[in-house]
């Protein structure tokens, strides 16, 4: 059912798991091999940070607009929906990397602080503000032109570590203390699970199975990140979906339900 395409990671510089490019440059090479059509929505398997240098436009992530303009950061999570503009008229750069590189080079204490990444349900992609994209993206630039690349990744690593923390301040949206950050593992597993499974079911007791824990636990746990309960998240989470799905298909609404599994829909009736 999903006509939206989900788009890999995947760099000209034949890089695995981190890349910096101008957006120009993005367009270029959809321009070279045009198999994938950025203006139309698209679902990626990475993390990506759009970082406007100048003019003005719109973006799309989830189905909201968002106005972009120099010094804007779009933050875009793994698992969402984007979709650039026709005829655009910003320019900027994009740096996609995906869950390894953050898994293999980021601090865990950090991981627990760059909130959209993991958990872009409940927080705002946009950061406004920032005086420091400039100074990052120049760093970055000298980084890479350097002849020594004697641990560049790592030293690139904790360059875009240290900017994300830096975005998160500005935003506001790092991790109250009074949470309990312990309980990221179980919200992630959560999280995951219902991305993955929502279709197969939507009752909080199958997802505490899944995860060996009580559906009060669960409850407990997700409450503790986004101040609503679990079936809250999961019919949060799929009415998105059906938002996604209704942009990406010509479908009814009615066989929309059925194959997202809603199944009181007879499709041959």
């Amino acid at each position: 059912m999903n006509n939206i395409p989900n788009i890999s990671f995947d760099s000209s510089e034949k890089t695995t798991d981190i890349e910096f490019l101008r957006i120009s440059e993005l367009f270029e090479r959809v321009e070279e091999n045009p198999n994938h059509d950025p203006l139309k929505p698209h679902r990626i398997t990475f993390f990506a940070l759009l970082i406007v240098t100048e003019g003005e436009g719109m973006h799309q992530v989830d189905l909201e607009n968002y106005l972009l303009k120099k010094g804007s950061v779009l933050k875009i999570a793994k698992g969402q929906v984007h979709a650039f503009q026709e005829n655009l008229s910003y320019d900027g750069y994009l740096v996609v990397f995906t869950e390894d590189f953050v898994l293999k080079f980021f601090s865990k204490s950090t991981i627990d602080f760059i909130s959209h990444l993991y958990n872009y349900h409940i927080s705002d992609p946009m950061v406004e503000g920032s005086n420091f994209n400039e100074s990052f993206l120049a760093l970055i630039a000298q980084e890479l032109n350097y002849e020594n690349t004697y641990a560049q990744r790592n030293i690139i690593a904790k360059m875009l570590e240290l900017y994300l923390l830096k975005l998160e301040r500005v935003s506001h949206l790092a991790i109250s203390t009074k949470r309990n950050t312990e309980q990221y593992p179980l919200f992630f597993q959560f999280k995951n699970l219902v991305e993955e499974r929502y279709m197969d079911t939507r009752n909080v007791k199958d997802y505490a199975e899944y995860m060996s824990v009580s559906a009060k636990q669960l409850n407990a746990v997700v409450q503790n990140f986004t101040l609503n309960t679990a079936k809250h998240f999961i019919d949060e989470y799929v009415v998105l979906e059906i938002k996604r799905a209704i942009l990406s298909t010509n479908n009814s609404l009615k066989e929309i339900a059925y194959e997202l599994g809603f199944d009181q829909y007879n499709p041959t009736s």
